[in-house]
């Protein structure tokens, strides 16, 4: 009876020492203390004198102490064994426990730390057992305990099989969360870098090009957005690749498994843009026969492109707020809510802030559709993606067409010398068109439209040779603009006096290239002359020169005015500085000064 008293009293005590070491270790990734205190557990609980943790230390080929109780640190730091030496290195090597009945006798027991060996006055016994998993050996558990008193090595070897388990265990996921840190760190690391310092071509989506600087920042705002759940805006002028753009945010976002929907919003009235976006029940409108399900819903779980948002309708515009707010919606002639989980793309060419500033947008959708805004550069402002477009354009046309086209220098000048005012669209027309009908395999630049006066460009732009030549009209001087302003009320307006020559720059004592640095600003008109001719002086700033209002021409800034001007005109400046009452040389250091490209077809 009292010999089953003791073996339950033991096995209640390993029981609370297993859980114990359990929890330890489940507290937290700190393998150094947790190893720590479970050993103090296991020798408190079992009246274990000596312990140890023996973990292998790679750079070194040897087994170390790592953790201990009863060891000084002096003695901890000479223990290290080689695998297969002594009882720790034979554990280690043959992943088999071992017991040493009585230290002072065993031949195969090597002391390397001085403080397992035999002590006067106890027989003293020691059990290793290894710290394994189910393919790897990574350490030695090994206890040293007094005989005299009865206690069973077995029982001893059995509990430290346990405990070692369960150390085993947690090495294993402080090493595999170690590592999985350090990679998390080096990615990191790698991506900050490659951000700071983007090589030409590192960043590019799969289906668009671009390797300017321009193109790279959209790829940086593309990577950095598509995760996201945030509505886009993409900004930018027709044919800049809006809807390709909108295709890789979705491939990149973890809605890249669902549907892909895109609808253009010019293309369709307003009552057929809502049955289209929202669906219809049956009987709702005339030949509705059954039920629609409307873009909205196909895009459940994806995302939806809405192109040329910018041009809905006032009406339609109120009906999209509920939809973008509260992510639901009623098809057309039904009474029903539906909700959706929709990722939304928007794209415009509009300029939306000066239309919300008109009233033609409501400015409640406007905040709504531009949480993130994405700005895609014109073609003409990133001429470095010109090559690289044109070489892809024409691979395609070759596989598409069995050809074996190339581009020549000269011509690939040509391309890239162009205004390219509708973008990227534009460039693979031209392409298209003039690979289609060279009749060699040579791309030349002779065999471009605009060097045979039949660039399409240059027709809808409305550019006649009248205009080419009055860019060749000698340079004359109307009276200073800032004289015609709006006659006071009730005064008869003052007549304009005839244009004059202007007298040449080299009599205002400066040279006609410096002409770059400054306005040729009119002089104040000399109230008591007739003559009406004025001159050309360094007298006055490029900021001094102010463009005032001319009638006939719609207002706002200098620049916006000068842009206005220079459209109407086919980007002729002659003929757009006698719309604007300016002489030519006053109409180029404007543009200079406003820094206006001037387009070339």
């Amino acid at each position: 009876m009292l010999a089953r008293t003791r073996t339950e009293q033991r096995s209640h005590i390993e029981l609370i020492t297993v859980y114990e070491i359990s929890r330890i270790l489940s507290a937290s990734l700190d393998i150094d203390r947790n190893f720590r205190v479970a050993l103090n557990v296991l020798s408190t609980h079992m009246d274990l004198p000596r312990a140890m943790i023996v973990l292998p230390d790679r750079e070194a080929s040897q087994l170390v102490v790592h953790s201990w109780v009863g060891l000084t640190p002096e003695q901890a730091a000479r223990g290290r064994w080689k695998s297969g030496e002594g009882v720790v290195g034979h554990v280690y090597s043959t992943a088999m426990p071992a017991a040493v009945t009585n230290v002072a006798e065993a031949p195969e027991f090597i002391d390397r730390t001085g403080g397992f060996g035999p002590q006067q006055g106890q027989l003293l016994a020691m059990v290793a057992v290894p710290l394994k998993t189910d393919r790897h050996v990574l350490g030695v558990l090994a206890a040293q305990r007094d005989v005299r008193d009865g206690a069973r090595l077995s029982d001893d070897q059995r509990l430290m099989t346990m405990v070692a388990s369960l150390l085993a265990q947690a090495a294993q996921l402080q090493a595999a969360v170690r590592d999985e840190h350090q990679r998390l760190q080096l990615e990191a690391s790698r991506l900050q870098k490659a951000l700071q310092r983007v090589p030409r071509g590192r960043y590019a989506l799969d289906n668009v090009i671009g390797e300017s600087k321009p193109m790279q920042q959209v790829f940086t705002e593309v990577h950095q957005a598509a995760p996201s759940r945030a509505t886009v805006l993409l900004r930018g002028e027709s044919g800049t690749g809006k809807e390709a753009i909108a295709r890789a945010i979705h491939y990149l976002s973890p809605r890249k498994d669902g549907a892909f929907i895109k609808v253009n919003c010019a293309a369709l009235t307003e009552s057929l843009l809502e049955s289209e976006l929202f669906g219809h029940e049956k009987g709702a409108f005339t030949g509705a026969v059954g039920e629609r399900k409307g873009r909205f819903e196909l895009a459940h779980g994806g995302t939806l492109f809405l192109d040329e948002i910018g041009d809905i309708s006032p009406g339609f515009q109120a009906k999209m707020l509920r939809v973008l707010q509260e992510r639901e919606f009623e098809r057309v002639g039904g009474s029903k809510a539906v909700k959706v989980d929709v990722r939304l793309i928007c794209a415009t060419n509009r300029d939306l802030e000066k239309m919300v500033q008109r009233g033609e947008y409501r400015a409640d959708l406007y905040y709504r559709i531009n949480v993130v805004s994405i700005f895609l550069p014109p073609l003409r402002e990133r001429r470095a993606d010109i090559p690289p477009l044109v070489a892809h354009f024409v691979d395609r046309f070759n596989k598409d067409n069995a050809r074996q086209l190339k581009v020549t220098p000269e011509a690939m000048k040509v391309l890239s010398s162009c205004y390219w005012p509708g973008n990227v669209r534009e460039l693979e027309n031209c392409i298209e068109r003039t690979a289609t009908m060279v009749r060699d395999d040579t791309i030349r630049d002779v065999a471009f439209g605009c060097k045979q006066d039949r660039c399409l460009t240059q027709a809808l732009h409305s550019l006649d040779k009248e205009d080419a030549v009055a860019a060749a009209v000698p340079v004359t001087i109307s009276p200073p603009i800032s004289r015609l302003r709006s006659p006071a009320p009730n005064q008869p307006a003052r007549p304009l006096p005839p244009a004059q020559p202007a007298r040449a720059a080299a009599s205002a004592g400066w040279p006609e290239d410096e002409g770059d640095a400054a306005y040729a600003a009119l002089a104040d008109e000399d109230e008591g002359g007739t003559d009406g001719v004025t001159t050309i002086g360094p007298t006055q700033g490029l900021a001094a020169f102010d463009l005032p209002a001319v009638p006939g021409v719609p207002p706002g800034s200098e620049r916006e005015r000068l842009i206005w001007a220079m459209e109407r005109c086919g980007w002729v400046q002659a003929k757009a500085a006698r719309l604007l009452r300016l002489t030519p040389r006053q109409m180029g250091y404007a543009l200079q000064k406003n820094r206006i490209e001037v387009r070339k077809f």
